[in-house]
């Protein structure tokens, strides 16, 4: 096939593959595949665009957890083992190592700071929380 066959493709940008990858992790499926199928380009342009970025499907894919993760952590009352499984770790103590090596502070203790922060005993985070 020369180069006249091939047809061009319309790039997202950073927004919309965040904005894909946070909508398949809430779906289950947060896996660079997915991602790429929600945008309508393959697994290998998107590789390739999310490189010239300077990025990569998984440090966006660790952010949007992080940024999850710290709003559950504050606005629900899930215990940590429900909010890993909802993330997408294997398990709580996988998901509270992650934490700390990003936060520098173990996930309980976060929740812990935040709610005297915000002076409050935890809400449903119902809009982030899909059961």
């Amino acid at each position: 096939m020369g180069f006249a066959a091939m047809r061009a493709v319309r790039l997202p940008p950073f927004q919309a593959v965040r904005a894909a990858i946070d909508a398949s992790l809430r779906h289950g499926d947060a896996t660079l595949d997915s991602t790429a199928r929600s945008l309508k380009i393959s697994s290998r342009t998107l590789q390739r665009h999310l490189g010239r970025m300077g990025t990569s499907h998984s440090e966006i894919l660790a952010e949007v957890r992080l940024n999850i993760a710290c709003h559950l952590l504050v606005d629900s009352r899930k215990p940590l083992s429900d909010i890993a499984k909802f993330l997408g770790y294997r398990n709580a103590r996988r998901f509270s190592r992650t934490f700390v090596r990003l936060m520098k502070i173990q996930p309980v203790i976060y929740r812990q700071q935040q709610l005297v922060r915000k002076g409050k005993s935890g809400m449903p985070a119902q809009k982030i929380w899909r059961d």
